[in-house]
């Protein structure tokens, strides 16, 4: 089974990355020998949006099995499950420690997203929720 955890190094001794989206590499690892398959880095790192899902995506294209994360957007969310991906919530350690803990059955699957939308996206908006330009057909508002 191939594991994918995002990392912001490239050895199971390091920590997992906070954030899915936009964490530096994607470990993947077989679940059977331990070992590393391969380190894949990033692109969507530095996406100006859609960091979530083209680092999803780029684990699909990867054909793994599950992941393993501290918390998964929705758009992330949506790409991996409709893909069949099992996704768990990691725990504070090193990426072999999530292994170890996940083989041992100890970690909780993630039913639904778990992270949160809107990172560091360029809109036009600037927080004020969405009401965008005033005058410019909203009459009502």
């Amino acid at each position: 089974m191939k594991i994918g955890i995002p990392s912001n190094g490239k050895e199971l001794s390091q920590a997992f990355a906070s954030v899915f989206g936009r964490c530096s590499y994607f470990v993947i690892v077989d679940s059977e020998s331990q070992e590393i398959i391969t380190v894949l880095p990033n692109k969507a790192q530095n996406a100006a949006g859609g960091a979530g899902i083209q680092a999803a995506q780029s684990l699909v294209n990867q054909e793994v099995d599950l992941v393993i994360a501290p918390r998964i957007g929705p758009n992330a969310w949506n790409v991996l499950q409709a893909a069949g991906i099992d996704m768990f919530m990691g725990i504070n350690g090193t990426l072999n420690k999530n292994i170890e803990t996940f083989l041992a059955g100890k970690l909780t699957k993630i039913a639904m997203a778990t992270g949160f939308r809107g990172g560091r996206g360029r809109g036009r908006g600037g927080g004020r929720g969405g009401m965008g330009r005033q005058g410019q057909g909203r009459e009502n508002y």
